[in-house]
């Protein structure tokens, strides 16, 4: 087949707009894995960048200069061991023509194939995020929840079950830990799963701050933004995702992406040189056809052996643990949905 092939040079246009459209729309679900850390875009499928010796930023090496002496002198160590390698994911649906032609109004097969092949690729990249990100083993500091704290566990915090439990003081330990472990970056942020942020928004540690500024009618809740001013974060994020486990033609089985988890981070405004992070997401967009900075695109193109127009859609990207210093992850921290 000769290359480029007419898909390449070519992505449908309609197709395209309505991915990226649907892609906004999903923020009434958060989806975390194009927030929680920089997206970097990148012309090439992978490539190496420049990581600092961060030891030799944070030595105390200025001596006293005596009379017509040279300084003291120093260095700091680099090198370009950091590595990305985009993976392109891909998934397609067909249209076939009688289905299309036999279809009522409002029903619009090509428009609802992009939406749904959208959908599987946000939970992809959701999936994808949680298991390099949202782990055990993953970050230098973590701690599980359990009934009683100890060294490496701290009481869970569903506070019905486990009223001892702290969460806030348990917070504020593990940036103190972050900090010190990391040569002195605080966590700016806070990514927990859907049900642990529920148990969060009740909890007496939160509504106890929060109460006495609120006035009749409006109740004191937890919001994100209380919790972020609380906890001295930016952000707090939280991961509402679900997606069904289950096999096609099994009964649908549903789980939230996010576990019964949560997770302290330090993430900069914007990516760039000599920018520490707990993690990069790197966006494949010199891949032909990719709209919006994702390193998405959707074709449309025909497949005259079985009648139909075919929907496609790749995904290429490739997320990176930077700095392991820069995380703290809180596994299993309550003890059920």
């Amino acid at each position: 087949m000769p290359q480029p092939t007419l898909q390449d040079v070519h992505v449908n246009r309609p197709l395209t707009n309505i991915s990226v459209a649907y892609l906004q729309e999903a923020a009434g679900v958060e989806f975390v894995a194009d927030k929680a850390f920089p997206a970097v875009p990148v012309e090439n499928k992978s490539d190496l960048y420049y990581t600092y010796a961060r030891a030799d930023f944070n030595r105390d090496e200025m001596q006293k200069r005596a009379l017509a002496t040279e300084s003291a002198g120093t260095g700091y160590n680099l090198n370009s061991t950091g590595t990305y390698n985009c993976d392109v994911w891909s998934l397609h649906k067909d249209v076939d023509d009688q289905i299309r032609s036999n279809s009522d109004s409002p029903l619009a097969p090509d428009r609802d194939a992009t939406i749904f092949l959208t959908q599987k690729a946000l939970i992809r990249r959701e999936n994808q995020w949680v298991s390099k990100f949202f782990g055990t083993g993953i970050w230098t500091n973590q701690a599980s929840g359990q009934a009683t704290a100890d060294s490496t566990h701290v009481v869970y915090w569903d506070s019905a079950n486990y009223p001892n439990g702290n969460p806030i003081t348990d917070i504020r330990h593990a940036k103190t830990q972050m900090r010190l472990s990391s040569g002195g970056f605080a966590p700016n942020i806070f990514v927990v799963s859907r049900p642990v942020f529920d148990k969060l928004v009740d909890h007496p540690d939160f509504i106890d701050r929060t109460k006495y500024g609120q006035t009749a009618p409006n109740p004191a809740v937890a919001t994100r933004q209380i919790m972020a001013e609380i906890l001295e974060l930016e952000d707090v994020m939280v991961i509402d995702a679900v997606y069904n486990q289950a096999a096609e033609g099994a009964a649908e089985s549903n789980a939230f992406i996010g576990g019964l988890s949560a997770a302290l981070f330090y993430r900069p405004k914007n990516a760039g040189l000599m920018t520490p992070s707990a993690g990069y997401v790197f966006n494949w967009t010199g891949l032909i056809g990719t709209t919006g900075g994702a390193g998405v695109r959707i074709k449309t193109f025909r497949m005259e052996h079985l009648g139909s127009d075919r929907v496609e859609i790749d995904s290429a990207f490739d997320m990176r643990l930077v700095s392991a210093d820069l995380g703290f992850f809180f596994n299993n921290v309550i003890s059920a949905v």
